[in-house]
């Protein structure tokens, strides 16, 4: 009897496990800037018919952007983002959206935790104000791609475009 409890526990959290890993599956977005590698890891929620700003992601709050463990971003060189210089590496990133106004993307020095639970404003390396823009179109899945001199972020209608600049 407990070797059948014991494999019904291990059924029941293998499926929630994979449940969860499909709902939100990990994603890699890659690219190159000026010679500059970035790697983009991410989960990908989806919308799924919800109010995604300002309700499931509220306003004013750090949000992990992303879903699961925390969304990275690597370079392999240094780069500038705003007034800010990254040493190549990985880092947290984060966003807190705004109701009205810029929203800001966040660069931590914080790259394994899981969601924003953790998050120290301390561990802050760059942060940037970055204006959103909305579209009508919906993007389902979030979607990071890396631009022509930018990370870009889309989810909802919700579009970012994070320049960039490489030595």
């Amino acid at each position: 009897m407990k070797k059948l409890n014991l494999l019904l526990v291990f059924v029941l959290v293998a499926t929630v496990s994979c449940a969860q890993q499909k709902a939100s599956p990990r994603k890699e977005a890659k690219g190159t800037l000026n010679k500059v590698n970035v790697t983009i890891d991410y989960g990908s929620p989806s919308v799924k018919g919800r109010a995604v700003w300002g309700g499931l992601e509220q306003y004013g709050k750090v949000w992990r952007a992303g879903a699961n463990e925390n969304t990275t971003i690597t370079f392999d060189k240094d780069v500038t983002i705003g007034d800010g210089n990254l040493k190549a590496g990985t880092y947290g990133f984060f966003i807190i959206p705004n109701k009205e106004g810029a929203w800001i993307a966040i660069f931590s020095s914080k790259n394994d935790a899981w969601g924003a639970y953790s998050y120290n404003e301390a561990e802050d390396v760059v942060r940037i104000k970055v204006e959103p823009k909305f579209d009508k179109e919906n993007q389902e899945e979030l979607m990071y791609s890396v631009g022509k001199g930018s990370i870009d972020f889309a989810w909802e209608k919700a579009r970012l475009s994070i320049p960039i600049a490489t030595k």
